[in-house]
């Protein structure tokens, strides 16, 4: 059985430079989102998740960024933040599935490999930016493959988020694999059309929980008034 059910997942996260970062917040932002009906969180960085597991008893994304110098690879890099959220209880660990070259030559199956062995209970989410890595990810045995990098590599840069037709094409393609749709999601009608693909699960962060880019959007549109 999945430890994350369909519905909405939401993203409660603050990093470096954010007006949140370090006020030990995030699990009150997931008691809220829980309340809602979120039936998952994502989070980020080992405190902010031991906190959101004290706040609510959803299944948890865990994910942690960091910035290696010769890599472009920052959502979960290496083995050291893989042991550092297994550490954490989180149900499941995302990992960046990217083509881009790991910090440490290291690679993307040893860490799936590793995760297995230690932790067998513990799912693992690809986070994909295109068909390539979805392939590789249901190749490698992922239980989630997520949308989470369209747009953010090289290669995807300038697609329009959410992507439908992408999601749609992963749906179709990989039946077996529970597909969950992340990034670009603002508005109630961009939900239903991914809902529509046949989506497993979606995450939502930004509108939800990032009030300083909330208000950047309404400050936006105000200069219309």
């Amino acid at each position: 059985m999945a430890n994350l059910k369909r519905g909405l997942i939401v993203s409660c996260q603050a990093v470096k430079g954010e007006p949140l970062y370090g006020l030990g917040i995030m699990g009150y932002f997931a008691r809220a989102a829980v309340e809602g009906g979120a039936v998952g969180i994502r989070a980020n960085y080992v405190n902010d998740i031991n906190d959101i597991k004290k706040e609510v008893d959803a299944p948890v994304i865990g994910i942690i960024k960091a910035t290696y110098e010769g890599s472009d690879v920052y959502i979960t890099p290496t083995l050291k933040e893989v042991k550092d959220l297994l550490a954490t209880g989180c149900e499941v660990i995302a990992l960046d599935c990217t083509k881009r070259e790991r910090p440490n030559k290291e690679r993307l199956e040893d860490l799936v490999a590793y995760i297995r062995r230690n932790a067998p209970d513990v799912e693992i989410m690809a986070d994909c930016s295109d068909f390539e890595e979805a392939q590789l990810a249901h190749e490698l045995g992922f239980d989630y493959i997520g949308s989470t990098m369209r747009g953010y590599t090289p290669y995807t840069k300038g697609i329009e988020i959410p992507d439908i037709d992408f999601l749609s094409r992963l749906v179709k393609t990989f039946p077996d694999t529970k597909i969950i749709a992340e990034g670009g999601i603002w508005e109630k009608g961009q939900l239903e059309k991914v809902c529509a693909c046949g989506v497993y699960a979606v995450v939502i962060g930004s509108s939800i929980t990032r009030p300083k880019d909330i208000t950047q959007r309404f400050v936006g549109a105000m200069k219309l008034c």
